[in-house]
């Protein structure tokens, strides 16, 4: 994947934002970029551009993807409770703080619309009483598929340097557990045809995009978002999608990235992966995506 146009304009400091957004408040603005995405879809329809009646197909794209974050204009109240009936003690109200945010992805190549979802991010505080909980961050998006999620946050830190990019896996496995799959479901990850810069190592490892795209950068801070609809999240779909191919997971992570220039200049860059595993004929099918985008 190429690298992504750098742009030479310092991102937002963090005090020109609300201070309630937390490690949310760098997100605000236009992020633009490019990425790619891994998908197992079932065939059995004979219609392009599907090419059944088979149990399944592997779709690669190359991606371009605008990725926009507004800041909600004040605080959202939620009102605490009592312990029980009657009682003295019970949960004061919390106020939420975040953004709404509107994603749109199209074929880096056809330039054919592949996904579009708005949602929102909130920054949630601490609670000691109902639930007793840590301050998380908590993602709630809509997909036109039919699927609603929740992911909440598992892991949510800063560190001074770049991201720490671990491997994702994008063999389908069974599911309830059982024998390994055999070729006929293996075979089609092997040597699939493959779009532009979307290397044959990428298939088995999507991540390997994410270190490529910011080789030989000096990254001098990086807020990390980990989340996941699991075990305090969700993903609702309608029964369509149940009986043909339930979305049960989501997985993510989210790199929002300061990288600095030689002139010393810095620019924020967001980078993130995400798994959500799909689950047709007895099997959970990973669906990958990956970008590498820049703030406006």
């Amino acid at each position: 994947m190429a690298n992504a146009p750098l742009n030479t304009r310092p991102g937002h400091p963090l005090k020109a934002l609300p201070s309630q957004l937390g490690l949310l408040a760098d997100l605000a603005g236009t992020w633009v970029g490019d990425g790619f995405n891994l998908i197992s879809l079932p065939d059995f329809d004979s219609n392009p551009p599907s090419t059944g009646p088979k149990d399944f197909r592997l779709k690669l794209n190359a991606t371009r993807e605008t990725l926009q974050f507004t800041p909600i204009g004040g605080a959202v109240p939620n009102r605490g409770a009592l312990s029980a009936p009657g009682s003295s003690t019970g949960q004061p109200d919390i106020n939420l703080f975040g953004l709404t945010y509107f994603q749109r992805i199209s074929d880096a190549v056809t330039n054919e619309a592949l996904h579009i979802e708005p949602g929102i991010w909130l920054n949630v505080p601490a609670t000691t009483v109902q639930p007793n909980q840590p301050a998380t961050v908590v993602r709630l998006g809509t997909i036109p598929h039919g699927d609603s999620l929740l992911a909440q946050s598992t892991f949510v830190t800063t560190v001074p340097t770049g991201p720490t990019i671990g491997p994702v896996d994008s063999t389908p496995t069974r599911y309830p557990p059982g024998p390994p799959l055999g070729l006929p479901y293996l075979q089609p990850f092997e040597n699939p045809p493959l779009p532009p810069d979307f290397r044959l190592p990428f298939v088995k490892n999507l991540n390997l995009a994410l270190e490529e795209a910011i080789l030989g950068q000096t990254i001098i801070n990086t807020v990390v978002l980990v989340i996941s609809t699991t075990p305090d999240g969700n993903i609702v779909n309608i029964p369509f999608v149940v009986k043909n191919a339930a979305a049960t997971k989501l997985d993510a992570i989210f790199w929002i990235e300061t990288v600095q220039q030689p002139d010393g200049s810095t620019f924020m860059q967001l980078q993130y992966t995400q798994t959500v595993i799909l689950h047709f004929l007895g099997i959970d099918w990973p669906h990958i995506s990956v970008a590498t985008l820049v703030k406006q």
